[in-house]
C-alpha cells in the first residue's frame, strides 16, 4: 500500500466521485426548496442516478478501447457543466431543460471507479497487495457518503441547495483531474482486443452477479429517501444526512479490517454469506426506530456492504477476460446504480407510509441474497481463452 500513486489515485477518485454522495441529496433539497414534492424530487434524483448507471458500461468500453485520459477528461467537462447549469434552470421554471441537464450530468459521469479497479494490476503487481488495495478502495468509497450528505445539508442550510450542488460539481472536476493527469492513468493502455457486442454480458455468471447487485443498490437508494422522510416525520433535519453517513462509517471500518485480514473461502462463497447477512441486517428499520437508534441500526448493513461489494469485484475479475475488464467493472457499478435509482424512485412514491418505505431496503437486500444463493455453479471461474473461437461463451 506504499507503492507510488496509490494515495493519489485513491484520493483523486474519492474527490472525483464526491458528486455521487452530494448531487442526489442536493437535487432533492433543491426541488423541495422550489416548492416541489418529495415524490417529484425523488423522481428527478432517480433520473440522475439511472442515467449515471446506464452511461458507465458504454464509457467503460470506450476506456477499454481508447484509454483513460481522453474518456475521463471529456466526460468530466460535460458532467461539471451540466451540474453547474442545473440550479439556474430550475429557478427559471424550465422542467424539460432541467430533466435534460440531469440526464446529461448522469450519462457523462466519468468512469473513475471502474478505471481505478482496472489500474490496480499495473500499480500493484503483487496479488495480496491488490486484494488489500481493493478492500481499502471499496471501503473508502463510503467516505463519499460520510462526507457528502452532511456537507450537502450543511451548505444547503448555511447558504442554499444550489451552493451545495455547485460545490459538488467543482469537487468532482478537481478529483477527476487528479486521476486522469496521474502517470498510471495516462500510460494505461487497452490490451488491443475488442469485446463482442454483449461484452461481459455473454457470461452467465456475470449476468447473475450484476442482476443480484442491483438489489443492493435498491436498498441503498431506498435508504436515502427513508432518511429524508424520517427526518421530516421525527422533526430531526440532521437525520437526512446522518443516516447515509452512518451506513458509510460501517463500510469504511470494515474496509480497514479487510485490508489486514483475509476472509476464508473463495470470493463467490464470501458473496453468498455476505448477501445473507446483509439482507437480515436491514430488519431493525421495520420498527421505525428513534433517530439515534436508526443511526446505530444502519452501521451493521454498512459493515457488511464492504465484504459484499469487494467479493463482487473479485468475482468479476475472475470471470472476465482481460480485454474487457473496465467494461465489466462498469457493468457491476451500473447494476448497483440502476438499483439505487429504482429504490430512490419507489421510496419517493411510498414516502407517505413509514412502514412501506422502511421495508424497501430489506426487500432489495433479500433479492440480492436470493439470486446469489442460487447461482453457485454459474460463478465458478474458468480459464480465459486465448482466442474467442476456443470458448463461445465469450
Amino acid at each position: 500500500m506504499k507503492a507510488p500513486n496509490v494515495v493519489r489515485l485513491l484520493a483523486g477518485t474519492l474527490l472525483g466521485r464526491l458528486p455521487n454522495g452530494m448531487a442526489p441529496l442536493a437535487i432533492l433539497l433543491l426541488v423541495k426548496a422550489d416548492g416541489g414534492t418529495l415524490a417529484h424530487a425523488g423522481a428527478l434524483c432517480a433520473l440522475y442516478g439511472l442515467a449515471a448507471a446506464l452511461g458507465q458500461p458504454a464509457l467503460g468500453r470506450l476506456v477499454d478501447r481508447h484509454g483513460q485520459t481522453l474518456v475521463t477528461g471529456s466526460t468530466t467537462a460535460l458532467t461539471t457543466a451540466a451540474l453547474l447549469a442545473l440550479p439556474a434552470t430550475l429557478d427559471a421554471g424550465q422542467p424539460a431543460a432541467a430533466n435534460a441537464l440531469v440526464v446529461l450530468a448522469g450519462l457523462s459521469t466519468p468512469p473513475l471507479e471502474a478505471g481505478l479497479r482496472a489500474l490496480w494490476p499495473s500499480v500493484l503487481p503483487d496479488p495480496e497487495q491488490r486484494r488489500a488495495a481493493l478492500a481499502v478502495d471499496t471501503g473508502s468509497q463510503g467516505l463519499i457518503y460520510i462526507a457528502g450528505p452532511p456537507l450537502t445539508v450543511a451548505l444547503a442550510h448555511a447558504f442554499n441547495p444550489a451552493t451545495a450542488l455547485v460545490a459538488a460539481a467543482l469537487a468532482g472536476l478537481l478529483g477527476a483531474a487528479v486521476v486522469f493527469s496521474s502517470g498510471p492513468s495516462r500510460t494505461w493502455r487497452p490490451t488491443g482486443r475488442r469485446a463482442s457486442l454483449l461484452g461481459p454480458l455473454h457470461h452467465g455468471g456475470l449476468r447473475r452477479l450484476f442482476t443480484a447487485l442491483s438489489g443492493t443498490g435498491f436498498a441503498l437508494g431506498a435508504l436515502t429517501v427513508w432518511a429524508v422522510s424520517a427526518a421530516d416525520r421525527q422533526h430531526a433535519s440532521w437525520l437526512a444526512g446522518t443516516v447515509p453517513a452512518a451506513l458509510s462509517v460501517g463500510s469504511v471500518a470494515a474496509g480497514a479490517l479487510l485490508a489486514r485480514r483475509v476472509l476464508p473461502g473463495a470470493p463467490a462463497a464470501q458473496l453468498r454469506w455476505a448477501s445473507a447477512v446483509f439482507a437480515a441486517s436491514w430488519l431493525p428499520l421495520l420498527a421505525d426506530p428513534a433517530p439515534w437508534s436508526a443511526v446505530a441500526a444502519v452501521l451493521v448493513p454498512g459493515a457488511v456492504l464492504t465484504p459484499l461489494v469487494t467479493s463482487a469485484f473479485l468475482t468479476t475479475e475472475t470471470l472476465t477476460a482481460p480485454w474487457m475488464v473496465t467494461e465489466a467493472y462498469a457493468w457491476l457499478i451500473a447494476a448497483v446504480g440502476t438499483g439505487q435509482a429504482a429504490g430512490t424512485a419507489l421510496a419517493g412514491l411510498t414516502a407517505h407510509s413509514a412502514r412501506a418505505t422502511a421495508a424497501l431496503p430489506a426487500l432489495g437486500a433479500a433479492f440480492t441474497a436470493a439470486v446469489l444463493l442460487t447461482s453457485h455453479h454459474r460463478m465458478t471461474p474458468a480459464p480465459h481463452p486465448t482466442h474467442r473461437k476456443e470458448n463461445p461463451t465469450w
